[in-house]
């Protein structure tokens, strides 16, 4: 039976795991003013800020936007280590299982180089494509994840793993047709929407790579959820950090000639309201997104929180359309149903236990089958 609180808790991942993308996606179209060498003689076509005759030019920082996930994900272990330290000052149990701690910070190294790398590559996606295209393509990850489960980790895949990868191919052609056939030329929300959707597409390589990763390499020690978000933070930030300062010294095509030009990021965060609140929303919605999810799978089951979690890409849809992010395209409605029916197969969730149950296909397999889960 759902409680009040177990119904809080859904809307509570469904509203942040939408903020989440939204404000991302809404700093990518704020204007701002940085460096002061910024070039001031560009044509409206380059630069479609009204001040940009002073300077004032887009807030294009996909790295800089990682950095602020990544941050988010470190309070989710500020939070873990103050909830342990209240418990144990009051000699009670945490709100949550601490696990045995007989493990070494640095296995979540590798995980988290694997996340940096494809949360870059999405972000940078992002400043080029729809926001509900960038949820709706993320969705891709079951088709790498099932075919790296098969080919590294040996795991036998069922046939409804390979008609759920097959629906969800199908379901990135028709988004991908959405974006070149009816999505309509390219604006300032979605500078280029075929090379964005591209990205995104292959960074879900990297997202099968690092849960593969996780599962071998991370899943054999005893680790709080909460904690382990937390942990991957820590080396996120680091990586992250390390990057922007190696990014500087690269040639690229943002401010100053930069590939990332960090300076400019912080003085447009610190100059634009708009762009502040952004940021700090991907560190408050990433951090509670994450506690929610957590807390949605303990207490009621991680089949809701994948249903939560396909429901907010329809959220992110609607809100594009209503404030004019992008425009109404039947094809993408067709891509999302096959992209969201593809992962309820691929993970045994609705459609394939009605149809064992209806006696069409055969019963469920002993063996037990991962679940796809979101952290971001």
């Amino acid at each position: 039976m759902k409680t009040k609180y177990h119904w809080f808790l859904a809307g509570l991942m469904l509203l942040t795991g939408s903020i989440n993308t939204i404000v991302t996606k809404y700093a990518d179209l704020q204007c701002g003013y940085g460096v002061a060498d910024y070039p001031r003689d560009q044509s409206p076509h380059d630069n479609p800020c009204k001040g940009r005759a002073k300077g004032e030019h887009p807030f294009d920082h996909p790295f800089a936007q990682a950095l602020a996930m990544f941050i988010g994900e470190f309070t989710c272990l500020l939070a873990f280590k103050l909830a342990v330290l209240n418990a144990r000052r009051q000699n009670k149990p945490p709100p949550f299982e601490a696990g045995k701690q007989s493990w070494n910070p640095l296995i979540f190294l590798l995980p988290a180089c694997c996340d940096c790398t494809a949360t870059s590559a999405m972000y940078v996606g992002l400043t080029l494509t729809y926001a509900s295209q960038f949820q709706m393509l993320r969705g891709s990850v079951v088709i790498f994840t099932g075919l790296l489960s098969r080919f590294w980790l040996k795991r036998q895949l069922l046939k409804h793993h390979w008609c759920g990868m097959l629906l969800v191919l199908s379901g990135l052609v028709f988004v991908g047709l959405a974006s070149e056939l009816e999505g309509g030329s390219s604006d300032a929300s979605a500078p280029n929407p075929l090379l964005g959707n591209i990205i995104i597409v292959c960074a879900q390589v990297i997202v099968a790579l690092q849960m593969v990763v996780e599962e071998k390499f991370v899943g054999k020690y005893d680790v709080p959820a909460l904690q382990a978000v937390g942990w991957e933070g820590v080396f996120g930030m680091g990586i992250m950090s390390t990057l922007c300062l190696i990014f500087y010294e690269v040639p690229g095509p943002r401010a100053g000639g930069k590939f990332e030009n960090f300076n400019d990021a912080v003085e447009q965060f610190v100059n634009t309201p708009a762009i502040t609140v952004a940021i700090c929303g991907t560190i408050a919605s990433i951090a509670f997104f994450n506690f929610s999810g957590i807390s949605v799978t303990k207490e009621m089951s991680a089949t809701t929180r994948m249903v939560l979690d396909s429901v907010r890409t329809f959220v992110i849809w609607g809100f594009g359309l209503i404030v004019g992010w992008e425009q109404f395209a039947y094809m993408q409605i067709i891509g999302f149903v096959l992209l969201l029916l593809g992962t309820f197969v691929y993970n045994d969730i609705l459609v394939v236990p009605i149809m064992r149950k209806i006696g069409m296909l055969k019963p469920k397999p002993s063996e037990k089958e991962s679940l796809i889960q979101s952290t971001d």
